[in-house]
């Protein structure tokens, strides 16, 4: 959409701190007056690529393996971060998440591009890692999220059977490494500015003012709807 500012945000499903990140962003959009004017890119960022899903281990123990602390350490380490995800309102169960490679879970995403259904296909799969113990690198689970957001589930099926989406992915990870992101969540404003981490909505909504008031200098042709009440004009009429 040309007549959009664009944001594009590198994220990873299993990021806890993406999700978080994700709210804090809403909350910005919602009270930004053109969020109209705003589309959203979601881009593809894979923390552990090289993870192996592991249906038997929770994430304690993932983290305990992956980061070399104990397990009360890891544990700690989570509940602390459930403390987070609690102030905006989302219930994480570390307990129940299931350890899971997210490469498909990406192609996932970007087949969701195609019918506009980027964010929806982004919040089911936070919802189903942190919340519900999904398994997000099965396709049964990908094809049943999938239905719920409106998509075509039999195209989705052969789209996941083929591989379709892999060079998306790794383009996103490529992209990412190009213009220095080095952690996720990643948010990239009119490729001008970058809000990096889940940092507070104050900031998100000045960053959003600063490069809307930008990109709308640079895009002369885009007219914005105006709701008009009581003001003082520029020749000192005021009505």
């Amino acid at each position: 959409m040309e007549n959009n500012m664009k944001v594009e945000i590198w994220s990873d499903v299993m990021c806890p701190f993406c999700y978080i990140g994700k709210r804090k962003f809403e909350a910005a959009l919602a009270q930004f007056s053109h969020k109209d004017k705003v589309e959203l890119v979601w881009k593809s960022f894979q923390l552990a690529p090289e993870l192996k899903t592991q249906t038997d281990k929770n994430v304690h123990q993932f983290l305990s393996e992956h980061k070399g602390m104990s397990v009360e350490q890891a544990k700690g380490m989570n509940d602390y971060v459930t403390q987070l995800a609690s102030q905006v309102g989302l219930v994480y169960n570390f307990d129940t998440s299931i350890v899971a490679n997210s490469l498909n879970a990406h192609r996932f995403t970007h087949f969701a591009k195609g019918y506009n259904k980027q964010n929806e296909a982004e919040e089911a799969l936070f919802r189903s890692y942190f919340t519900d113990g999904k398994n997000i690198d099965d396709y049964e689970t990908l094809v049943a999220l999938g239905k719920e957001i409106g998509l075509d589930t039999v195209a989705l099926q052969a789209a996941l059977e083929n591989g379709s989406y892999t060079d998306d992915v790794q383009a996103d990870i490529d992209e990412a490494g190009q213009i220095g992101v080095r952690g996720v969540p990643f948010f990239v404003f009119n490729r001008r500015y970058a809000v990096s981490g889940a940092q507070e909505v104050k900031a998100f909504l000045e960053t959003l003012e600063k490069s809307f008031d930008e990109w709308r200098a640079t895009h002369p042709e885009i007219h914005l709807e105006v709701a008009e009440g009581q003001s003082c004009q520029a020749d000192g009429r005021c009505d």
